[in-house]
């Protein structure tokens, strides 16, 4: 095993350079605690969580193929927060991703019962649950790029994206509990 200089290679994995706290967002470094970081973070949590939904909706292929699509926006949202300020025109998250999740929200809405009460954040099977799971995490993404936005400038696409994924994702979670007739409706 040999032991390698501190680098910002994406290639290294260990690269010792945010031990003390801070990381380097392209401009310079930062807290690892400062509201970009925060923001892109909670965002790389949402793909995340949206692979463990894929991997439990795997049967699904359709459902699959587009959380796929979902990831790679997401990344792309991450590069875009990262990027502040340095990113030039091609690299900004644009508004096509965020219309083809507002497509396939009307669609799969359309295919299901209207709601007649709150739900409660479950499924009938795991993935379900993790559609939840994924609709909340990416609503604290979204919260955490509208408090950066009070701070420093963000790209309106992102946040637009992240309120549409949200949305989306509980509709997945209806379809995913047999297109909203295995809900479990909140009695208050």
């Amino acid at each position: 095993m040999t032991t390698e200089t501190p680098s910002t290679s994406p290639t290294l994995v260990v690269t010792r350079t945010g031990d003390a706290g801070e990381t380097d967002i392209g401009t310079g470094r930062v807290l690892k605690s400062a509201p970009r970081i925060e923001a892109y973070g909670t965002v790389d949590e949402a793909n995340a969580v949206i692979g463990v939904l894929r991997t439990a909706a795997r049967d699904d292929s359709e459902l699959d193929g587009w959380l796929r699509e979902i990831q790679t926006d997401l990344l792309n949202i991450g590069t875009d927060l990262h990027m502040a300020g340095e990113a030039n025109e091609a690299q900004r998250f644009k508004s096509a991703p965020t219309e083809r999740i507002e497509g396939l929200l009307e669609s799969l809405n359309a295919s299901q019962p209207p709601l007649t009460s709150f739900v409660l954040p479950t499924g009938v099977n795991a993935a379900g649950a993790y559609a939840h799971l994924a609709r909340t995490v990416v609503r604290r993404a979204e919260r955490r790029v509208v408090a950066l936005s009070q701070v420093e400038a963000v790209n309106p696409e992102v946040q637009t994206y992240l309120n549409r994924l949200a949305d989306f994702l509980f509709v997945v979670s209806r379809a995913l509990n047999e297109h909203g007739t295995k809900d479990d409706v909140w009695a208050s």
